[in-house]
């Protein structure tokens, strides 16, 4: 029987996607309290700032905001805590290997719920340069304006 899995976007990191080339992407579990859960089902996190380190054969998420739970009084933790990934321990030797020698940097791309779980999709990154996000911007310009051409032909 075949599993379906429900899936529900809370963020995307855009601003990871205009500064660096996302050479490949991981999911990654991430260890929350109850009342960050409930804060992410109201949506109010920020990722925009926010990378992993690897610390002693563990994986954290630093710079990410997640607003304290409105009805959450003393149970609240602090919004820009550190908390931990969950990954198994060879993808985390191979991460830690690659961002030594290549000089990768691990970003979030997106928070999301798999089947009522909070997921991280982090991405092994390589920073661009401003020439490259130049390049990029002519070539969304380019084809925003061949579509827009297409559309005014066949109207």
């Amino acid at each position: 029987m075949a599993e379906t899995s429900n899936f529900k976007t809370i963020i995307k990191n855009k601003k990871a996607f205009h500064d660096y080339f996302v050479e490949e992407s991981l999911e990654a579990g991430i260890e929350l309290s109850g009342t960050e859960v409930k804060s992410l089902r109201q949506g109010t996190v920020n990722l925009k700032d926010a990378w992993c380190s690897i610390d002693s054969g563990e994986v954290f998420i630093n710079g990410m905001h997640i607003s304290p739970y409105e009805k959450g009084n003393i149970f609240n933790r602090q919004p820009m805590r550190v908390r931990r990934l969950l990954l198994h321990k060879g993808e985390i030797l191979r991460l830690y290997g690659l961002m030594k020698q290549q000089g990768y940097t691990l970003i979030p791309l997106s928070l999301y719920f798999k089947n009522s779980l909070v997921k991280v999709q982090i991405g092994l990154c390589r920073g661009k340069k401003l020439y490259d996000k130049r390049e990029d911007a002519a070539r969304r310009d380019m084809k925003r304006e061949a579509e827009r051409a297409l559309k005014e032909h066949n109207a």
